[in-house]
């Protein structure tokens, strides 16, 4: 509790020596006191301090609010017997600690003004000891003014860092939740029709083989070109879970469209995207591989125009064609890839708009986040 309670001095930006030396000074100004029983009495005062200080560090629920209204009478008292007024840094750090916002500005304001109350009237009273330290006793003043606040905002600032961290954990183990049920999902549509397939085709040339030769050979074709495909649809899930930046997608879609016999139209500079997460910019370019597989299969166009643009929030990305159009709402539902687009982008809070006239453009908006290693250097 004692380490607990000097790294918390520590954390206030006042040196924890500072605070033991404002804890023994009040020994200094007791001497002063020209009679033995004000000596006594400011011995007392001081350690009764101390030990409602000590008992209001480690009480809970409403008695903290009342040992603080000790320690303010305390401090009060102490000044006016032996002009000891730096009790109010030790309050003044005690209260920009308590986190309820009403509790938290009534103390403020009842340590404050019985502060200040106290100062006048030692000034009006021109005590000689006071006076000769009034420079001091207003940078204390101030202090009581500024410090309880400064206090409480940083703890608020910390409890609202503590909430992020723990918000950015939560959509890790979320994203990593969404990954691991997509490979799921991928490898059940994939590889386990495909094994299946597999299995009853091997099933049934084992039971042909000696019947008919021919048509079991056929089967065990039909097994291997099966296989190969499995292969196939596995490594590319691999090259996808690796991640794809938007420039490598690039260089695909350009050779689908070649391949297509579809004009590309982009400008290569607009590919040079930053300050974009690597899970955005995956989604984005899987969309857009999507996006030029649908035109390839199904708008007969000539020409396919691809462009990207950033602002300070989002991320948008175009892929425009002039072919058939007339897309329909059933045609989100069926093969054609679109709802599995608007899925992903669903998942980063992405947007997709279709647009069906001299053509299809699609409108792909992707929320701007910092990346993981650029946050962490504004942290």
């Amino acid at each position: 509790m004692i380490k607990k309670f000097f790294n918390s001095l520590r954390s206030t930006g006042i040196s924890p020596y500072i605070w033991t030396i404002l804890g023994i000074l009040p020994f200094y100004f007791i001497w002063q006191l020209p009679t033995t029983v004000g000596k006594v009495v400011g011995i007392i005062l001081t350690l009764l301090f101390f030990l409602v200080y000590w008992v209001a560090f480690v009480s809970k629920g409403w008695t903290v609010y009342l040992w603080t209204c000790i320690l303010i009478g305390i401090s009060i008292a102490s000044t006016s017997l032996f002009s000891y007024i730096y009790f109010a840094f030790f309050i003044a750090y005690f209260i920009g600690n308590i986190k309820d916002r009403i509790p938290f500005l009534v103390l403020y304001f009842i340590h404050l003004v019985g502060t200040s109350i106290v100062i006048n009237f030692e000034i009006v009273l021109k005590e000689d000891f006071f006076i000769r330290q009034l420079p001091i006793i207003v940078i204390v003043w101030i202090g009581a003014i500024l410090l309880p606040f400064s206090i409480h905002n940083r703890n608020e600032r910390g409890e609202l860092e503590e909430k992020l961290e723990d918000a950015n954990k939560r959509i890790s183990e979320l994203v990593k939740l969404e990954e691991r049920q997509r490979i799921a999902r991928d490898l059940h549509d994939t590889l386990g029709q495909k094994l299946s397939l597999i299995g009853l085709k091997s099933d049934l040339a084992r039971k042909l083989i000696n019947k008919d030769s021919e048509l079991a050979k056929e089967e065990l074709k039909d097994v291997q070109q099966t296989a190969r495909t499995a292969l196939n649809e596995v490594r590319k899930m691999v090259a996808e879970m690796r991640g794809i930046r938007v420039r490598d997608e690039l260089v695909h879609v350009r050779q689908i469209l070649k391949a297509a016999e579809i004009k590309f139209i982009g400008n290569e500079e607009d590919f040079n995207i930053n300050n974009v997460s690597l899970l955005s910019e995956n989604i984005l370019s899987m969309c857009l591989k999507e996006a030029v597989t649908n035109v390839v299969k199904h708008s007969k166009a000539s020409t396919c125009s691809i462009s990207i643009k950033q602002t300070a929030k989002e991320l948008f990305a175009e892929v425009s064609d002039n072919g058939v159009g007339n897309i329909t709402d059933e045609d989100l539902y069926k093969g054609s890839g679109l709802q599995g687009m608007r899925e992903r982008l669903e998942f980063v809070n992405g947007t997709l708009e279709i647009f069906s006239e001299n053509g299809t453009t699609l409108l792909i908006k992707i929320p701007k986040v910092l990346k993981q290693s650029d946050r962490e250097d504004l942290i």
